[in-house]
């Protein structure tokens, strides 16, 4: 019996031609870029079938197809594209002295093209981990984008943060600075692209800025709302007074 090999199947060789990210090395080094998720057993409702490599630039974009069984029993074959940029990590830097925060602001074109008035957006400072553990990844971020050596890092949550689509989880951290933490300009990397403004802004008022769109990006309103609710700025509760009756004289 001749098997047929399904069009656009990874794992079938053109002749002539090798594939980077497949056959050979791509760009950045990279090979078996369409085996990623074919050995996944965790959940036996999911049978992944295949992983087709679509495009491997900066990130990688894959089409996976697998058997996906419902809560009735029944089998059905589904397909979904992923990309994948890897993980990375932010951090809120605040000054409870001063009921400061240390955010960023640089242009992101994908929400220029969508619909952002010039592309400028207000952040916490946020990298990929290239390979490092979070908190090494979130301290050298955050003295290449604000010009802040951090000490001791208070770990926030870890969060999938579109994960309709994208792989990446992101590490949120916090700590405090002072104005003497602040050794170096900030900006980012030039080499990499990035110019990258340091803003301190009164903690108070970056809460008014994500109610009225200013601040509008989803990981810096998540740090802003913990230290509100549960970090640095939440509401000092009053001490437990001893009523008399149970006071001893």
């Amino acid at each position: 019996m001749n098997q047929v090999t399904p069009k656009g199947d990874p794992g079938a060789v053109q002749p002539g031609r090798a594939r980077p990210g497949i056959e050979v090395p791509d760009a950045r080094g990279r090979t078996g870029l369409d085996h990623a998720g074919r050995d996944l057993t965790g959940n036996p409702d999911v049978v992944v079938r295949d992983v087709e490599l679509l495009a491997a630039g900066w990130h990688v974009l894959r089409r996976t197809t697998f058997d996906y069984r419902h809560a009735d029993g029944h089998w059905s074959r589904e397909q979904r594209e992923t990309y994948d940029r890897g993980n990375g990590a932010t951090i809120l830097l605040y000054d409870t002295a001063r009921s400061t925060v240390l955010l960023t602001r640089q242009f992101r074109f994908p929400v220029y093209v969508n619909g952002h008035p010039d592309g400028m957006l207000v952040e916490s400072a946020a990298g990929l981990l290239d390979h490092d553990d979070p908190a090494t990844a979130i301290r050298r971020e955050t003295e290449e984008e604000l010009g802040v050596q951090v000490g001791e890092l208070d770990h926030v949550m870890d969060v999938w943060m579109s994960p309709g689509s994208v792989t990446e989880q992101l590490h949120f951290y916090a700590a405090p600075y002072t104005p003497a933490s602040r050794t170096g300009a900030g900006g980012g990397l030039p080499d990499d692209g990035e110019d990258i403004d340091v803003l301190e802004i009164p903690f108070d008022q970056a809460l008014d800025q994500v109610s009225t769109g200013l601040i509008a990006d989803a990981k810096t309103i998540m740090l802003l709302q913990w230290a509100a609710l549960r970090g640095p700025f939440q509401p000092r509760r009053p001490a437990t007074s001893v009523s008399s009756e149970h006071s001893t004289t």
